[in-house]
């Protein structure tokens, strides 16, 4: 199994060198889902549907937004009380992480996925243990890519920041978890096809002096969130114009990296 500092330290050399609440709601997630599973190596797609035929089913959309429906689940109110607060950061000040300020006691989503990738790669784990870890795996990389999820504002990611959008009055977290998405009036496999049909996703550079994918991950959302903030307070066919391609954009590279992750995770089969 590869330890979490040598996975991220292997993830960013890799897509270095390539062609440069809740997030997103079911749609985004199982875009992103989908996307990566597009692009599993033979290996760990064979250890992914071993794992799937836990809970019946062979797509990772199926379970991509498990983490958030556990809320309504009266047998895993404890599971979400646990983990309701790792589906986001918040930077306090910056977009720069720093652990102790940003992440007390490893409570955020940077420090959540590095923790459930160990245990999705750790073959002496129950599959039971696995499975859950690719749940949380494969939605946190989903949560890490929308921008609002690792906001620097003190607004709660957006959803204190009202807006009226197509005619009713909303929050700006929800117009990019799902509103914007909405727009294309697309379900989850055609939108994964439109984008997938793009090629595979151009990645940002690596930020020095991070080591630390998830942490760079963030750092790009939070970068993202100081300019999506309507001054007016509305969300008119414009801002959909030149905000819906920044959504896509993370939603490509969400489910690239993810793939990188399930590759490099479930190599050793």
């Amino acid at each position: 199994m590869l330890s979490v500092r040598r996975l991220s330290l292997v993830l960013i050399a890799a897509l270095a060198v390539a062609p440069a609440a809740r997030a997103w709601g079911p749609l985004g997630h199982s875009v992103v889902a989908e996307l990566a599973q597009r692009h599993l190596s033979p290996v760990a797609e064979a250890e992914v549907e071993h794992l799937l035929a836990l809970d019946h089913t062979q797509s990772l959309a199926d379970i991509a937004s498990w983490p958030d429906e556990i809320r309504n689940d009266p047998k895993q109110q404890t599971l979400w009380k646990q983990t309701r607060g790792l589906h986001y950061i918040d930077f306090d000040g910056d977009c720069t992480y720093t652990p102790p300020r940003d992440c007390k006691d490893g409570q955020c989503v940077v420090e959540a996925i590095s923790h459930y990738i160990d245990i999705l790669g750790d073959r002496s784990q129950s599959d039971q243990a696995r499975l859950q870890a690719l749940k949380f795996v494969v939605h946190f990389i989903g949560d890490i890519h929308q921008p609002l999820h690792a906001n620097y504002q003190q607004d709660a990611g957006g959803n204190k920041y009202q807006v009226q959008f197509q005619g009713q009055g909303t929050n700006l977290h929800r117009v990019w978890d799902s509103g914007m998405l909405s727009t294309r009036k697309l379900d989850w496999k055609g939108y994964a096809a439109l984008l997938d049909s793009e090629g595979f996703a151009p990645l940002p550079p690596p930020i020095a002096p991070l080591a630390n994918a998830p942490a760079q991950w963030a750092e790009e959302s939070c970068q993202i969130t100081r300019n999506i903030y309507p001054a007016s307070h509305k969300i008119d066919q414009a801002y959909v114009d030149a905000e819906l391609p920044v959504a896509d954009t993370r939603l490509r590279e969400a489910g690239r990296r993810l793939a990188e992750v399930l590759n490099l995770t479930l190599q050793n089969g």
